[in-house]
């Protein structure tokens, strides 16, 4: 097997929704069939539960050229299901979740490929646990009237996420079969652009939830400086607002315009942020935040131009809740199966426990709603914090980052030294089929399977733990790429990758 430089250009269909490459494997056909499945789905759970009122879809998308298109063959065929529509247009992930619980909507699509890159393009649905009456009406014009209770109000109470596999399996199958309702010209749902002070619950509901943990105005005196890169894409909606005119930061923009054009591999990356470290240095800021072009994950600059990287994201995201109170101990906090353990060094110093999960931020979300955990998500820069949203959500993960910068007073090189080291290694393997990944897991699974002082784990791929080298290595076959991944965390690189090797040496 060779290492993957290229994206194979195929239709993915995942518990991560659907991404492709557009004109190609993702067309307006496509698109629409997979709206269409969404919007039959959700009529008939309304109808089978009985609830009243429009069916109502939020819609939004990442900001990236071309996304529009995408957007609006969706649309048209949740219109054409009887689906009315609420259309964000650009917007931030998390921003559309949280716009659903707001308006008790059915359900949101957002219109995304997140870090991969500009030619693909994708469609993930969000779906609260059980259907509600929307917070809408339709009125005499045909488009809704819609009623946004005040943040105060739904703090906590976040519910919408993206759907398990048995959904997302449920819809993957409807996709597949073709199963689209569409109705007659009388029944044709609507489409109203733009709800500015539902999206902006977002925004008030993690001010609202900083504010709780008694750290706001700390912050605020603090002026923080920092660089903001939004890679031209959905964060820069409301994203610079929060950290200048909510958190009083000192903010330069970089890469905060409208064109949808990435300027440079949007994967938040170190070798694809370097612009983002000059300027940290350049302004002298306390640090550097870049999003992904839905903006759901965070990669972290500290104030010496460092890249600190995605995987300290959760992990101070979590010991800025232990530090202010609001992780009480034995509280147990998610993360997935690749995700680094300096999760359980934290969560161990603060009395805190750790589960894992399958990967995919549905599965995380799963199980912390099983579990009742304060806070989880996952090692690509993607904190998941329920006071806000059921969603990977890199405007909240700011906050709570220079929330623990202003409360312990010492900067984000000092609290990133703090925790224990580890080196973690990835590597990518491009494969024909998912058939080729798992004949590799398997091969994988059974040489460690009677291997004395290892932890076969096979709930995603094989995750194989080596408790005595402090070691663990996750294979397993990519949600939103034609590629296997290889990932193997230990005290040193060295380590790390000889355990990747000899993984290859196997699976070979």
């Amino acid at each position: 097997m060779s290492a993957a430089n290229t994206h194979n250009d195929v239709l993915m269909l995942s518990v991560s929704g659907c991404r492709g490459i557009v004109g190609t494997s993702l067309t307006p056909e496509t698109v629409s069939r997979f709206a269409g499945a969404l919007g039959t789905y959700l009529v008939d759970r309304h109808a089978s539960a009985k609830v009243k009122g429009p069916v109502v879809v939020v819609v939004g998308r990442d900001g990236r050229a071309g996304g529009a298109m995408i957007a609006d063959a969706a649309i048209a065929s949740l219109n054409a299901a009887g689906v009315h529509v609420v259309d964000t247009q650009v917007a931030m992930t998390p921003t559309i979740g949280t716009t659903v619980d707001a308006l008790g909507a059915a359900g949101g699509l957002v219109i995304t490929a997140s870090h991969n890159p500009q030619q693909w393009n994708g469609l993930k649905p969000i779906i609260p646990s059980k259907p509600r009456p929307a917070r809408a009406k339709v009125a005499a014009d045909g488009l809704l009237e819609l009623t946004v209770p005040r943040a105060s109000a739904r703090l906590g109470k976040a519910d919408a996420s993206a759907p398990n596999k048995a959904l997302a399996d449920t819809l993957i199958k409807a996709f597949h079969d073709g199963a689209a309702r569409r109705v007659g010209w009388k029944d044709i749902g609507s489409r109203t652009v733009g709800d500015l002070e539902a999206m902006r619950s977002h925004h008030e509901l993690a001010l609202e939830a900083i504010d709780n943990l008694g750290i706001l105005r700390a912050i605020q005196k603090k002026r923080f400086g920092v660089v903001l890169d939004s890679v031209n894409s959905s964060g820069r909606e409301l994203t610079p607002n929060f950290l200048i005119s909510e958190l009083r930061c000192k903010a330069t923009l970089l890469h905060c315009d409208d064109s949808g054009l990435f300027p440079h591999t949007p994967e938040p990356l170190a070798e694809n942020l370097k612009g983002l470290a000059a300027s940290v240095r350049k302004h002298k800021a306390h640090a550097g935040f870049a999003q992904d072009p839905d903006a759901d994950r965070l990669a972290l600059i500290d104030e010496k131009g460092r890249y600190i990287g995605e995987e300290y994201t959760v992990v101070l995201a979590a010991r800025a809740l232990a530090e202010l109170g609001a992780l009480k101990p034995r509280s147990t906090l998610v993360v997935n199966l690749s995700t680094s353990r300096m999760i359980e060094d934290v969560a161990a110093a603060f009395g805190c426990r750790v589960r894992r999960s399958a990967v995919g931020e549905a599965n995380v979300v799963e199980t912390m709603k099983s579990l009742g955990s304060p806070i989880g998500g996952e090692g690509n820069g993607g904190v998941i914090w329920p006071a806000v949203t059921y969603i990977r959500d890199s405007m909240s993960a700011m906050g709570l980052i220079l929330g623990l910068m202003a409360k312990t007073g010492k900067t984000l090189s000092t609290l990133a030294d703090e925790v224990p080291v580890y080196a973690i290694v990835k590597r990518k393997v491009e494969v024909a089929s998912r058939d080729v990944a798992t004949r590799a897991v398997e091969k994988l699974a059974a040489h460690y399977k009677a291997a004395p002082g290892v932890t076969v784990d096979r709930q995603d791929g094989v995750w194989l733990g080596f408790e005595q080298q402090r070691a663990w290595l996750h294979v397993r076959a990519s949600n939103t790429e034609p590629i296997m991944r290889l990932i193997a965390e230990a005290p040193t690189a060295a380590d790390a990758n000889r355990l990747l090797d000899q993984a290859a040496g196997i699976i070979a």
